[in-house]
């Protein structure tokens, strides 16, 4: 029976979890003032960059395991030379929204009021 891709991808990000940790205590060098340091460090804003070397090696394995897991899954996965995303057309600038003049009428001319009451709505 085949498998929800939502199982296949929470069994992806727990086994990358657990891989950044394992990494996070190997860069610490087993001492836990420095684990604390290097986990304290972690935060919204964090790149890439900014994490330790053996951080960065985990999540790099932890990704190309996980598209060769859905690939051997069944599932789909794009090449890098996929069909780019639809731009939305340009819009046409503000004189291009304006009505052209009439043939042989320069200016119209205003058009004149009615001095009849408007009947009530």
């Amino acid at each position: 029976m085949a498998r929800s891709a939502t199982d296949i991808m929470q069994e992806i990000i727990f086994s990358a979890v657990t891989d950044a940790l394992e990494a996070l205590k190997s860069s610490s060098r087993g001492v836990p003032n420095a684990l604390l340091r290097d986990v304290n460090a972690i935060h919204a804003n964090s790149t890439f960059a900014d994490l330790p070397k053996e951080l960065q090696s985990a999540i790099s394995g932890s990704v190309r395991a996980a598209f060769n897991r859905l690939l051997k899954e069944g599932y789909s996965v794009s090449q890098a030379q996929a069909e780019p995303a639809r731009r939305a057309p340009d819009k046409p600038e503000r004189s291009d929204l304006r009505r052209p003049s009439r043939p042989g009428n320069n200016q119209a001319k205003p058009r004149p009021r009615s001095n009849k009451p408007r009947p009530p709505k």
